[in-house]
């Protein structure tokens, strides 16, 4: 008979469902570190990122009492992902205008040009941004993520490589493509509003 340190992510996660207390105090132990440091790499506050880790695990608890947790074998990317949610909700809280800038200098967000602070330009602004988040929610996953912890969360790349589990240039190649990518879908994008 396995150990409770011996189960998988899966037998535990099935022995929490089912009300045993010690599944779910199992996985926390085992990949709090992980967890947390991924948070706190992207906050650069321990206090915000202990807030935000809890709050990750009352989602992550929430979630699997309801019964809406399914399993391919990928727990600990499905919490980070559910942390790195909850990092992006609170810089959005917080207001922080992403600054998006490919290695060859190229500003994503100077392909529109919104430089007054008039009522009206505040307005452009705040639907440049939502039209952004859009573009930026069509790229491939591996490509969103790197973007969104580089640029939002002011990660470095080697502390994506770590959360994501690749080497450093897997990470800049995505963030390549990323950036290659976006700017074509905001031409494109561009093109259409002319058109229209």
């Amino acid at each position: 008979m396995k150990t409770w340190n011996e189960k998988s992510d899966l037998e535990l996660i099935q022995a929490y469902v089912s009300g045993n207390e010690t599944g779910i105090e199992i996985l926390l132990n085992r990949y709090k570190s992980k967890i947390y440091t991924s948070i706190y790499l992207q906050v650069k506050d321990e206090y915000l990122a202990e807030d935000i880790f809890q709050e990750t695990f009352i989602k992550v608890i929430r979630t699997l009492k309801m019964g809406k947790y399914n399993d391919e074998g990928k727990f600990l990317p499905w919490v980070i992902r559910i942390a790195q949610n909850m990092v992006i909700d609170h810089f959005r809280k917080e207001k922080r205008s992403p600054t998006v800038v490919s290695s060859d200098g190229y500003d994503i967000f100077s392909v529109l040009d919104f430089y007054d602070e008039s009522a009206e330009s505040k307005l452009s602004v705040s639907q440049r941004d939502v039209d952004l988040k859009k573009i930026i929610q069509r790229l491939p996953d591996d490509q969103k993520e790197v973007l969104i912890m580089r640029h939002f969360c002011d990660m470095s790349f080697k502390d994506i490589a770590d959360v994501t589990e690749v080497s450093i240039n897997t990470a800049l190649g995505r963030m390549r493509y990323a950036l290659n990518n976006l700017r074509k879908m905001i031409e494109d994008h561009k093109m259409m509003l002319n058109v229209t």
